[in-house]
């Protein structure tokens, strides 16, 4: 495989793009560990130059897949929410928010995510904090799933193989596609998915990819604020969409005060360490109004959408009052003690699950 890579590298190096095969070859060789770290930081170096095309990240995405750990089973119409991450907002954790909210509403979330990589609080960071620590029962996450419509799928525990390019991606210091590459392979293999993207250039490519491998309904958003782009919806400003619904790539744009959201900066949702944010989503689905809440609304909305729950698109844009009424469901959730009670369930699940390991 060595000799494989090199030949690609000089490829790359030379500014031709890879095909699809030739990229999953690429990076296969790369999840299997078998590319030197000078090598692989060249050829890292040369595709963000020249800029990734499509094929090489369908490609990627396939390699990746293909060493994953996944879950067993999975419920029809699961769905993820999650983010590039890189926007480097340090907001408070929404995805996560929005993850309990779905679940009190019965859609099951399989929730991918990782530790805080350019904020001070990731996924992961959070839950821990709320008492669900990461788990690497793939059996155990398949029933939490079914049964209790959530569960948390720590990026580590389902693709170990991406170990191999962690110390050169460090040293590099700059975005790589890998930033990419985690949110599109999700361990429960979802084909419903909404995903934040941290730079606005990549959500046309990101929806495409994910519906040529299959997926039924993905929205790949990018929000703009007044500091700077966002992997999330946000109150800021307004977002930009590629859609990926009925087999068919189409871009939206979407201004969420026209459904009625407020206008509010980026700093009303600033985050802080783990403990902090877990304080702020405890707060949030005990009902607290705000900027969070609106913020996680916002997002809800656009992935009941994405579960197939309630359409907010009409003759190909997106009806203000549809949107709304998504929202006022998502409400209902929190206001109901749904999500909560989701966090709760949630809770018990790893409770009984550390106290069976011990017996």
């Amino acid at each position: 495989m060595a000799e494989t890579f090199g030949a690609l590298l000089h490829k790359v190096v030379s500014g031709s793009p890879l095909t699809e095969e030739e990229a999953q070859l690429a990076f296969s060789c790369i999840m299997a560990g078998e590319t030197d770290p000078v090598q692989l930081g060249a050829f890292l170096s040369a595709l963000k130059v020249r800029g990734e095309t499509t094929a090489e990240l369908t490609g990627a995405v396939k390699a990746v897949r293909s060493y994953m750990t996944v879950l067993p089973y999975a419920p029809e119409g699961a769905i993820d929410v999650c983010g590039t991450g890189g926007d480097g907002l340090g907001t408070l954790n929404v995805s996560t928010a929005v993850a309990f909210v779905l679940a009190g509403l019965g859609v099951p979330v399989a929730k991918h995510g990782n530790r805080a990589a350019s904020s001070m609080s990731g996924a992961t960071d959070v839950l821990e904090k709320l008492g669900i620590p990461p788990n690497p029962d793939a059996e155990f996450q398949a029933r939490c799933l079914t049964e209790d419509h959530l569960a948390f799928l720590s990026a580590p525990h389902h693709h170990p193989a991406l170990k191999h390019a962690t110390s050169v991606r460090r040293t590099l210091g700059f975005r790589t596609l890998f930033n990419l590459l985690g949110p599109l392979c999700n361990p429960a293999q979802v084909h419903r998915q909404l995903i934040g993207v941290f730079d606005g250039q990549w959500c046309l490519p990101v929806a495409r990819t994910l519906g040529q491998l299959g997926s039924a309904c993905v929205w790949a958003v990018h929000g703009t604020t007044d500091l700077s782009g966002s992997d999330e919806l946000t109150l800021a400003g307004p977002a930009t969409i590629a859609a990926w619904e009925d087999g068919k790539l189409f871009s939206l744009t979407f201004d969420p005060q026209s459904a009625g959201f407020p206008s509010r900066p980026i700093s009303a949702i600033r985050g802080d360490d783990p403990q902090t944010n877990a304080e702020a989503l405890l707060a949030f689905l005990d009902g607290a109004d705000g900027a969070y809440r609106e913020t996680v609304l916002l997002n809800a909305a656009a992935a009941l959408h994405v579960a197939g729950r309630g359409n907010v698109v009409k003759e190909g844009r997106i009806d203000p009052q549809a949107f709304r009424r998504n929202a006022a469901m998502a409400a209902r959730s929190i206001d109901d003690g749904l999500a909560r009670t989701a966090l709760e369930r949630a809770r018990q699940s790893a409770r009984f699950h550390k106290d069976a390991g011990r017996s």
